[in-house]
């Protein structure tokens, strides 16, 4: 193969992958606001750390989302994700359980998993625990940056889920905002090209 037809077939290789890239980044950006707020069984809270006994900044305010659907009938239970991280005495979901308790959140319509330690785990133990209590809808609740990946990997899980971001997310400056963003569009893009091989 000449030279030549090599270097432009690399050259359209190249500028496809941008493209993609491109497309990807849009995407993650523009479902962020996308907010679902539709009737289901359940609202599975995705994950983020705990200090000690006490959530997070970023945790607390997805917990507080969680329990405004919970509180205006969106949802019907609550799931958090998140297991202990090192040696935490707690997992993250358990120091979840405990703060939605103490704002008045009943403790039979909480289910929580504690073994998983990132995204998928987080849906993937959730969902199981789910359908163990016959719980078939979900609203998938994390920060709004985070939620185009999260929704892919329910929708190829075959899960009927509908997106619902915290409104009040910690990532609201550009100096905050922008490291979040790249770090999903690092992950979403991971996921996507890992997809084949699964």
């Amino acid at each position: 193969m000449p030279q030549k037809r090599i270097g432009r077939i690399f050259f359209i290789i190249i500028i496809g992958f941008l493209f993609f890239i491109a497309y990807s980044a849009y995407s993650i950006w523009s479902f962020s606001s996308k907010n679902e707020l539709v009737m289901a069984d359940a609202a599975i809270v995705l994950g983020a750390a705990a200090w000690d006994d006490e959530p997070s900044p970023v945790l607390r305010e997805r917990i507080n989302h969680a329990i405004w659907l919970y509180d205006n009938g969106y949802a019907e239970k609550l799931i958090f994700t998140g297991g202990k991280n090192g040696e935490d005495r707690f997992a993250e979901s358990e120091v979840a359980r405990e703060y939605a308790i103490n704002n008045n959140v009943k403790a039979e319509d909480i289910l929580i998993e504690t073994k998983s330690a990132i995204t998928e785990e987080n849906l993937k133990y959730a969902i199981k625990v789910a359908f163990d209590h016959h719980l078939e809808t979900f609203l998938i609740v994390s920060d709004p940056l985070h939620m185009k990946r999260a929704m892919l990997m329910t929708k190829n899980d075959g899960v009927e889920a509908y997106p619902s971001p915290t409104q009040s997310s910690v990532y609201t400056s550009l100096e905050t905002k922008i490291p979040f963003f790249f770090r999903e569009l690092f992950f979403y893009i991971g996921y996507i090209i890992s997809l084949p091989f699964r």
